[in-house]
């Protein structure tokens, strides 16, 4: 047992280097639509249907009913993002294309270990989500800014979790959550002289930042075939970008918003799970984030202590998903997730860098467990192309007009499942 964990955790060291390395993504917001193979084939939904390591990144009472077992997974992610400018009185006008950096790699890491019948340890590691965007020409080359245009945002998440039955049918658990996260931006030079600190805007090279949080949950079976289960995951705030100190409200804070939810699967026959979750994330709670950008025309310049940000709300997100095992070596998934939209269409100036506006996601996956060897998963994820048209959206002092934002994305991803 000893050697099996230092080589999890050291293929997990490895992994964590590697997400951070190649990781860009964004779907609920910039958050994931899912973790683990299997749940991002079901569209998502695992709060209360575990199926691999990982669903304790979702929730981390799922380590008590997955048993021994460890999964190693990668994801191949092509997002398709641009802008359209008109009616600028200051010679931006275009259409414009974010897609100068394509496609992303993303790696995924999971490991559970019973001590007992009652207590589970376990470990993840799992992008939480991202945001990239590279303009090879400019948007912004009319107001003097150089070069591509964009950003890079990166975060991952190391969870040890320890999951403890605490009654029939009852579990729950924690996860003591390290997020580590990197960032860049490029080509926005012009917006500098709003800053509080100019010297510390933009194409400052990349800077990186840690911190911890909590994430709580609770799994509970109903007879053999109901299951309900809920988490909270506290807000996170790392250390500040110091190299983007003048672009982030308080100084280069960028926290990773609160998040909660809770989810229901039902088995109608042994063959088949129904799963539903309800999911929240709250990044207007994130200064950096949910700041609008009104507030640089109040007094309040980019990275002052309560300056502006890009503008986003909260938002609710709802994912159904569909397991059907033909036979005890198949399984077969599809799902469906819908999410809220972030981005207010008076907020699109500064989202052209960050167009997290994709809705429906549409979902396929299947298992193949032969009678030796690892389990192999495979999925598909399709969000269709999502437009917000901007009102309002670009302010006077930056010659008037709107900026239209967009955003699809297509997924596929293999993952091994290795029982122990």
């Amino acid at each position: 047992m000893r050697f099996r964990v230092h080589r999890v955790l050291t293929v997990a060291g490895c992994a964590a280097g590697f997400a951070v390395g190649g990781m860009a993504h964004a779907t609920d917001g910039y958050f994931l639509n899912g973790v683990g193979a299997k749940a991002k084939g079901a569209g998502g939904a695992e709060i209360a249907d575990p199926q691999d390591s990982l669903a304790i990144a979702a929730n981390p009472a799922s380590a008590t009913a997955i048993g021994a077992r460890a999964d190693a997974g990668v994801e191949l992610f092509v997002p398709d993002r641009g802008a359209r400018i008109h009616g600028n009185g200051a010679g931006l006008d275009g259409t414009y294309s974010g897609n100068g950096a394509n496609p992303f790699v993303l790696p995924e890491l999971g490991y559970v270990r019973p001590l007992s019948g009652t207590v589970s340890l376990a470990l993840a590691i799992n992008g939480n989500g991202g945001m990239n965007t590279t303009y090879k020409r400019n948007p912004f080359a009319a107001f003097g800014a150089s070069g591509a245009a964009g950003v890079d945002l990166k975060q991952i998440f190391v969870s040890p979790t320890l999951a403890v039955r605490v009654g029939a049918g009852q579990s729950l658990g924690v996860s003591p959550v390290i997020v580590i996260q990197t960032f860049r931006a490029t080509g926005i030079q012009p917006f500098a002289t709003a800053s509080a600190d100019p010297g510390h805007f933009t194409d400052r090279g990349t800077d990186w930042a840690a911190g911890l949080g909590v994430r709580v949950g609770w799994l509970g079976h109903f007879g053999h075939a109901v299951r309900a289960g809920a988490f909270y995951q506290s807000k996170i705030v790392p250390g500040r970008f110091d190299k983007y100190a003048g672009l982030f409200a308080g100084q280069g804070s960028f926290a990773v918003p609160a998040s909660w939810g809770f989810g229901f699967a039902v088995d109608p026959v042994p063959a088949l799970t129904l799963a539903a979750d309800f999911k929240r994330i709250e990044y207007g709670g994130v200064a950096s984030v949910g700041n609008p950008l009104a507030r640089l025309f109040a007094g309040q310049p980019f990275g002052s202590t309560d300056g502006p940000g890009f503008g986003w709300r909260s938002i609710s997100v709802v994912k159904l998903g569909l397991t059907y095992r033909s036979s005890p070596h198949w399984a077969w998934r599809a799902g469906y997730g819908r999410s809220g939209n972030p981005v207010p269409a008076s907020e699109t100036l500064l989202n052209i860098l960050a167009p997290g506006v994709v809705r429906d996601h549409f979902t396929l996956g299947a298992t193949w467990a032969p009678a030796s060897g690892p389990e192999i998963t495979v999925f598909a994820m399709h969000a269709p192309s999502q437009t917000v048209r901007g009102v309002n959206s670009i302010p006077a002092n930056f010659g008037g007009g709107e900026a239209d934002v967009r955003l699809g994305e297509t997924s596929v991803g293999l993952s091994f499942g290795f029982p122990l």
